[in-house]
């Protein structure tokens, strides 16, 4: 978290993170497209020839709250292959939220499990406590065959406790739901250790209302 007391701007580092495939980039093209033009930025991505991010995407999403307050969100990606596993870990550095996007497909369940647990790891490996910063799961690609089904999800959620979001990315279908619990989450864990509602006069509850009324969805643009 950057805050610019002169400013008053208030800068939040959110990452998506999950195993090679799962929906990340596809993720941060959906909210791009769904938003609107005055509060999401320029969608910056690094592809290799088969469309896999090589370093990482960021889109950048600016809230203007009623009490004066900007907010800043940066959404970052991070390489789902094992090999960048280094980049991932500097991606991860100084975040204040992580969605973790993993694949509804049964046949992924390996990958998922392998890639919360790298998760988990480099945060630790960079200072972070895995139990202090905000994690919520989005459970993608719920148009494919053989998927875990949404009783399945239903008890996965009431053993975790990280909340559990739906999505199909590729039709934009909850990721902005995903995107508000995550940010919800992570203004309560802030709140909780900065005080920000003393500071910038903007309580938990109003500053959700203000993301919301600016994370709606293009009048232009629906799900697909």
């Amino acid at each position: 978290m950057q805050i610019d007391f002169a400013k008053k701007e208030l800068t939040l580092k959110l990452v998506y993170y999950g195993p090679a495939l799962s929906g990340k980039t596809t993720n941060l093209r959906a909210i791009h497209w769904l938003g609107t033009s005055s509060t999401c930025g320029e969608l910056m991505t690094l592809e290799t020839q088969n469309d896999r991010t090589l370093f990482f995407d960021m889109l950048p999403i600016t809230v203007s709250s009623q009490s004066g307050l900007k907010i800043r969100l940066k959404l970052f990606t991070v390489p789902g292959q094992v090999m960048h596993n280094a980049t991932r870990r500097l991606v991860l550095q100084a975040t204040d939220g992580v969605a973790f996007i993993a694949d509804s497909q049964r046949s992924e369940a390996d990958s998922n499990r392998e890639s919360f647990l790298n998760l988990k790891q480099n945060l630790e490996e960079i200072g972070i406590d895995p139990t202090r910063v905000p994690i919520i799961i989005q459970f993608n690609k719920r148009d494919m065959e053989d998927v875990r089904t949404d009783e399945e999800l239903e008890a996965i959620a009431k053993q975790s406790r990280e909340p559990i979001f739906k999505a199909v990315a590729t039709r934009g279908y909850g990721v902005m739901q995903t995107l508000r619990g995550l940010v919800r989450e992570t203004w309560d864990k802030l709140e909780e250790e900065h005080q920000l509602e003393k500071k910038f006069g903007i309580s938990p509850v109003r500053f959700m209302n203000e993301i919301e009324l600016n994370l709606k969805h293009n009048p232009g643009r629906r799900e697909r």
